[in-house]
């Protein structure tokens, strides 16, 4: 057997999703964009998640950098 009904139901679903309009509010959305766009000052809800010492990290790998191998001799 071939893929033939298989290809024709994805088809089918796929042009359902392309063509399916849901119901919009707009008058949430409008009041969504209104609220975003009086809005004084960005919160970062997940600032407290990141360290702000960004300088710590590099610190290990400079001083690696530094040092100096050993020079081999034969």
């Amino acid at each position: 057997m071939g893929r033939g009904r298989q290809k024709a139901k994805h088809t089918k679903v796929a042009r359902e999703l392309k063509y399916f309009t849901p119901d919009t509010n707009l008058t949430a959305l409008e009041r969504e964009l209104a609220a975003a766009a009086h809005a004084d000052e960005y919160e970062d809800k997940w600032a407290h998640l990141v360290d702000d010492d960004e300088d710590d990290d590099d610190d290990e790998f400079d001083a690696e950098d530094d040092e100096k191998p050993a020079a081999q001799t034969a």
